[in-house]
């Protein structure tokens, strides 16, 4: 008799049996690479949760455009501008109102409401209605939202008597309409045409303080992302900033922020503040750049730049990456202060010997070594290095937790896992050697175990020292 068993399976009648296994092991979660969060504000969409975007032109499906005072979805597109490959979106804010409009029968005295629509977001984006007959189907009517001459939702609903309750149920029934209905009265049946007419009662954007800015954080913890930006100035939220970015580090996200001032503020202050952050966790923008004439400088040049830093790998350096499209400094600085801004920590643009507006060095906030710190987490390609070795080593290992006994051959597990990380960023030329090891001086008892990672990590060539040699000869 031969047959498939199953590990662990005795069988019954004599025979070869067989089972596959996979010899190679499991397959290493790999690196997780160009994701940004942004906390923002916005005059639409949803309030508090995370929005995952992946391409530019999704922006407007959940935020609209960026009019209105106070809204900045332009955050979005100056993100993906910096070559982001996802957006972890949380619209801040706390209130607002929603709009709403009542649609009226044909009732020839007196017109009678009859449903009442209301926009599923608060804020003062733009709603029209439109009520007219269907051009292609007799025997039905349209319901169209637009915001401007952008078409947000279109509904069909049956024409003739009853059309109040049919155009509740369709609006109701569909999962992607911006409104929802509320039947008012019946009327006479008839549902009044309308063309484009302005929702009566706009919407109020919600208001904003610095807690909405913690709340979205805390909304962003449970999310898997590398860098975070936020659409403000306001040194106390930055102040905010570095405490989440800290905390969720520590909790195992491992991740940076970045953030940045406007030149309006004193060169001075703004230097002082790149300091005072002194975090391998922050990175300070310290001036800006032109593109197509437009000024990006503060939180938007730090948007920008976090898109590029979330999207470099760690066997990158964002020293010398040019800015695409970038035009000019905005802020620029003399060699002087230039040296004074990487002594402070400050992330800083100047211009090539081509004229491209580039980053000067890819350096963190960090500028006062602790007694663990080696001079490696000043530099952004390390540290992303060391965050992304954190982050694959607990993703791969998470799984034993529990399922291996703590004898040698569980260790063992644990062990061969974490040096296959290690050798896999290796050859992604992100490491240049390390090792796993139990830690001899805490060995293992209960259900706890030790063990050492040691690691050298690869820096990028960003200084180079030449002697040139000329010789004069006379013929």
């Amino acid at each position: 008799m031969a047959g498939r068993y199953s590990n662990g399976e005795t069988m019954v009648r004599p025979g070869i049996y067989f089972r596959t296994t996979n010899g190679s092991g499991t397959e290493l979660i790999g690196a997780r690479n160009g994701v940004v969060s942004v906390a923002f504000k916005a005059n639409w969409g949803p309030l508090g949760e995370i929005v995952t975007l992946n391409s530019p032109s999704e922006i407007g499906d959940y935020y609209g455009d960026d009019s209105g005072t106070g809204s900045n979805v332009a955050i979005l597109e100056k993100i993906f501008m910096g070559g982001a490959s996802q957006i972890k979106a949380v619209r801040v804010g706390a209130g607002g109102t929603n709009a709403s409009t009542t649609l009226k029968d044909t009732t020839a005295d007196t017109a009678v409401d009859v449903i009442k629509l209301t926009a599923k977001y608060a804020g003062t984006r733009p709603l029209t209605v439109t009520i007219k007959d269907s051009l292609s189907v007799e025997t039905q009517r349209e319901c169209i939202i637009h915001s401007g001459t952008k078409e947000l939702t279109k509904v069909m609903f049956a024409k003739g008597s009853g059309e109040a309750e049919a155009l509740v149920t369709a609006i109701n029934a569909n999962t992607a309409a911006i409104v929802t209905a509320q039947k008012l009265a019946d009327g006479n049946g008839t549902l009044a045409a309308l063309a484009q007419q302005a929702f009566t009662t706009p919407g109020v954007s919600p208001t904003v303080e610095n807690t909405d800015y913690s709340n979205a954080f805390t909304v962003l913890e449970s999310a898997q992302w590398n860098v975070l930006c936020v659409d403000t100035n306001d040194t106390a939220v930055h102040a905010l900033v570095k405490a989440f970015i800290s905390r969720a580090n520590d909790a195992g996200l491992m991740g940076i922020a970045v953030v940045g001032e406007p030149t309006s503020v004193a060169y001075a202050t703004r230097k002082g503040d790149a300091a005072a952050f002194n975090s391998e966790n922050i990175v300070y923008v310290l001036n800006g750049f032109k593109i197509d004439g437009t000024v990006y400088e503060g939180f938007d040049a730090a948007a920008v730049a976090a898109g590029l830093l979330a999207y470099l790998p760690a066997s990158d350096s964002p020293t010398h990456k040019v800015i695409s499209g970038a035009t000019e400094v905005v802020g620029p600085l003399t060699n002087t202060q230039v040296i004074e801004c990487l002594q402070s920590g400050a992330l800083v643009f100047t211009v090539s010997a081509t004229g491209s507006v580039w980053i000067e060095q890819g350096i963190n906030t960090l500028n006062q070594l602790s007694a663990d710190q080696d001079a490696g987490w000043k530099k952004i390609r390390r540290t992303k290095t060391r965050f992304e070795l954190i982050q694959r080593i607990l993703e791969n290992t998470e799984g034993i937790i529990g399922s291996v006994g703590n004898d040698s051959n569980g260790r063992a597990t644990f062990i061969a896992i974490a040096n296959g990380v290690i050798n896999q960023m290796i050859a992604e030329n992100k490491l240049i050697s390390g090792e796993v090891t139990e830690d001899p001086r805490n060995p293992a008892k209960g259900d706890s175990a030790w063990f050492i990672i040691s690691v050298q990590d690869l820096d990028s060539i960003e200084k180079v020292y030449i002697t040139y040699q000329f010789m004069f000869a006379e013929e």
